[in-house]
């Protein structure tokens, strides 16, 4: 049987970029979990059956849109608070970059996202948290770099 080829949470980055140009992406400190979700927006249509107009009609769908959505929640440090500030009140959306790193090949996303929502919290005697939510705007585009030797 052979074994799946899988990753540590470290090596699924999710990045922020800067005003420079080019454009300069790093990791947000704080985070502990993250997420993303490809969505995929369908239309559903009824396909009858033109030999028999009792039956029960099956759906068809059709593909009408493309977004995601990055989550990610952690530890409100000091380190990265102003970037999230920033970027939830920045009226433009920021540039994003989302990194999959396996041992024989990278894949990208890169394109730009609102951050819809901040959320920090705190518990007596615990840590503060924060949880972040970001929606693509527009394309994001997804490369695969094989590693070389």
């Amino acid at each position: 049987m052979t074994k799946a080829t899988t990753i540590k949470g470290g090596k699924f980055r999710v990045l922020i970029g800067d005003d420079a140009t080019p454009i300069g992406y790093s990791a947000p400190c704080g985070f502990t979990q993250r997420s993303i979700t490809l969505n995929k927006g369908l239309n559903e249509v009824n396909v009858p059956d033109c030999d028999d107009p009792d039956k029960v009609d099956w759906l068809g769908r059709d593909a009408t849109s493309l977004s995601m959505t990055i989550a990610g929640e952690g530890v409100l440090a000091a380190e990265s608070v102003e970037t999230w500030l920033d970027a939830f009140d920045s009226i433009d959306s920021i540039p994003v970059k989302v990194e999959w790193e396996f041992p024989a090949k990278t894949i990208t996303w890169t394109g730009a996202m609102h951050l819809e929502s901040v959320e920090a919290g705190a518990a007596n005697a615990g840590r503060a948290t924060l949880n972040v939510s970001m929606q693509s705007d527009g394309e994001m585009v997804r490369t695969v770099t094989p590693v070389t030797p």
